[in-house]
């Protein structure tokens, strides 16, 4: 028997994503609501009810609300929102953290699953923090540039609209200067951080793709860690991911203008992580990913299969 599996909010950029990468799969059997009722209350709790696994790609407080609706259910939960990625009672959706995070996963009937912009951060920072690399009070800034698509059905009609002067922008724009990021929370615990990064985010003129730069100052780092040490704690981390490629440590990034281009990994549930040494002592982390892949339906798709008792890779392309 097929597991039932209702998207809600599947018209969303990240629902369209999961359920287009869902479709051809004959162990799940997808519940669909028509157009006309997709926002009808009734009828999308007797949908979120009647599936084995519930995937919410809604706004904050309407995936809140559908939890509150199935909390007496045996509706396991995966929720795409940032209503739940720091909540008590969740688990976190980012298998690549370790194997117990995995089977947390594995045994949960609720899951947040990560933002883009978070996933790259603590995928790149993480293993570095464990082991002792970067201090845990460092004060750190992440440099982050994503496709328009990022930003949901808004942000691509701003940008693809030819009277609105963002096609083909020749620079990124920088966003959210002045506000403290919704992704911060999520960063910081995860990352296993006493202190906030700076975070400047940044939309180019492109629909998909993210490159997420981290620069690590020489005086934030143990006496004599150079950048090759930094590469082997991510190369060891991440041996035998399916998901997760740490690229050749890279010492002249300059030698290909095409080396850090944020679109390689689109169509692919895949993150490449690269790591770049500087003379000075200062080293720069780079990871590349395609914030609706990895970042977002990819990442949602392993969660599901584990929450599911499926292989995790199933139905992904690395």
């Amino acid at each position: 028997m097929s597991n039932r599996v209702f998207i809600d909010g599947h018209t969303g950029t990240t629902g369209l994503r999961i359920r287009d990468w869902l479709a051809d799969r004959d162990d799940l059997a997808l519940l669909e609501i028509d157009d006309a009722q997709r926002k009808d209350a009734e009828t999308r709790r007797e949908c979120l009810e009647a599936s084995d696994i519930a995937v919410l790609c809604l706004p904050d407080d309407a995936a809140a609300q559908a939890a509150e609706w199935l909390q007496a259910s045996d509706t396991k939960i995966l929720d795409a929102s940032t209503a739940h990625r720091i909540a008590d009672g969740w688990v976190y959706g980012l298998p690549e953290l370790g194997e117990a995070q995995r089977e947390a996963i594995s045994q949960a009937r609720l899951v947040s699953n990560p933002g883009c912009y978070p996933s790259a951060v603590i995928l790149a920072l993480r293993p570095l923090v464990d082991a002792g690399l970067v201090p845990r009070d460092a004060a750190l800034s992440v440099h982050a540039l994503s496709g328009y698509s990022g930003g949901g059905r808004q942000k691509i009609e701003a940008w693809e609209d030819p009277a609105g002067g963002l096609v083909g922008l020749p620079y990124e724009a920088p966003y959210s200067l002045e506000a403290r990021h919704k992704h911060l929370p999520e960063m910081t615990k995860h990352c296993a951080l006493e202190n906030e990064p700076h975070f400047v985010p940044a939309v180019g003129a492109f629909a998909c793709g993210m490159r997420v730069q981290l620069p690590l100052h020489s005086s934030l780092l143990p006496q004599g860690v150079s950048a090759k040490a930094v590469w082997e704690v991510l190369q060891a981390r991440y041996a035998g991911e399916s998901f997760v490629r740490v690229r050749p440590l890279l010492e002249d990034a300059s030698a290909d203008e095409a080396a850090l281009d944020p679109r390689a990994c689109n169509d692919t549930n895949r993150i490449d992580l690269q790591v770049i040494g500087h003379e000075t002592g200062h080293i720069l982390l780079v990871a590349i990913l395609d914030n609706l892949g990895k970042g977002a339906a990819g990442v949602a798709i392993q969660n599901l299969n584990r929450m599911l008792g499926i292989d995790e890779a199933r139905g992904l392309r690395a």
